[in-house]
C-alpha cells in the first residue's frame, strides 16, 4: 500500500467554509496536515475548530479571492504561519444562472448581465489564476508541491442558462493543461477535478423536479456528497498520485457518459 505522504503537509483550501471546500478541508485534516481555510464569511471558528480537533492545525483567512492584493496578502500570512505551501485546492466559485438571450413571445425576456458574466470569470478563473500564481513561487522554492482546481462536467459539455460558468469551467481545464506543461519540470503536480451534481447547499436548493431530473442523467441514480469531491481532492494531492499530472478527472457518477 502506497502512504498518502501527506501527513504535515500545508494545505490551502478555497472556498472552504462549506460545501465542498469544508468536506475537503476536512478530509485534508484527517491526514495530518496543516490546513488554511480561505473564504468570504467574516469567520469561520467553528471549522478551525472542527480541524484542530482532527489533530491538524488550522487557520482561517477571509478572502476574496478575485482580489490580487487579498490573496497575496492572505499567501503571505500562510507561508509566515506555516513555513511555506504544499498543497492549492482552488475550489472557491460561484454561479449566476441565465440564458444568453431569452426570447418569449417574439421579443427579448431577458438577457445575461454583464456583471453577472464579469463576477463568474472574476471569481471562478481569475481567482484561480490569482491563487495559482501566489502559491507557486512558495512550492517551487519548497522543491515542489501539487496544484488541484475545481472544473465540472459543465466545462466539458455545457449547460443551458450557464454560459459564464461554463466558461470559466472549460477555462480551468486549459490553465490545468498549460500549468502542467510549465510547472512539471519544478516538482508541481497539477490536475482538476470535475464534480456532477453533489449534494450542496445550492443544489439542494432547486426544486424536486429538477433534482430528479439530475438523477435520471446520472447512470449511478444519485446524487454525489461533498466527502466524495474531497476523496479525490485528497488522492490526487496524496503520493498515491504521483504520476498524475494535466488531467481533469471527472467525479460525476457516469454524468458525462450518461449526457
Amino acid at each position: 500500500m502506497i502512504e498518502t505522504g501527506l501527513q504535515g503537509k500545508v494545505v490551502v483550501v478555497t472556498g472552504g467554509a462549506a460545501g465542498i471546500g469544508r468536506a475537503t478541508a476536512v478530509r485534508f485534516a484527517r491526514e495530518g496536515c496543516k490546513v488554511a481555510v480561505w473564504d468570504v464569511k467574516e469567520d469561520a471558528a467553528d471549522l478551525v475548530a472542527e480541524l484542530e480537533e482532527l489533530g491538524g492545525e488550522a487557520t482561517y483567512h477571509r478572502v476574496d479571492v478575485s482580489d490580487a492584493g487579498a490573496v497575496e496578502a492572505a499567501m503571505a500570512a500562510v507561508v509566515e504561519r506555516f513555513g511555506g505551501v504544499d498543497v492549492l485546492v482552488n475550489n472557491a466559485g460561484i454561479v449566476r444562472d441565465a440564458q444568453l438571450v431569452k426570447w418569449k413571445d417574439g421579443d427579448v425576456a431577458g438577457m445575461l448581465a454583464e456583471e453577472d458574466f464579469d463576477r463568474v470569470i472574476a471569481v471562478n478563473l481569475r481567482g484561480v489564476y490569482l491563487c495559482t500564481r501566489a502559491a507557486v513561487p512558495h512550492m517551487i522554492r519548497g522543491g515542489g508541491g501539487v496544484v488541484l482546481s475545481a472544473s465540472s462536467g459543465v466545462g466539458l459539455y455545457g449547460n443551458f442558462g450557464q454560459t459564464n460558468y461554463a466558461a470559466t469551467k472549460a477555462g480551468v481545464i486549459g490553465m490545468t493543461r498549460t500549468w502542467a506543461r510549465e510547472l512539471g519540470r519544478h516538482g508541481i503536480r497539477v490536475n482538476a477535478v470535475a464534480p456532477g451534481f453533489i449534494a450542496t447547499d445550492m443544489v439542494r436548493s432547486v426544486p424536486d423536479k429538477v433534482l430528479e431530473g439530475m438523477v435520471a442523467h446520472t447512470p449511478v441514480r444519485r446524487i454525489g456528497r461533498p466527502e466524495e469531491i474531497a476523496e479525490a481532492y485528497v488522492w490526487l494531492a496524496s503520493d498515491g498520485a504521483s504520476f498524475v499530472h494535466g488531467v481533469t478527472l471527472p467525479v460525476d457518477g457516469g454524468l458525462v457518459i450518461g449526457t
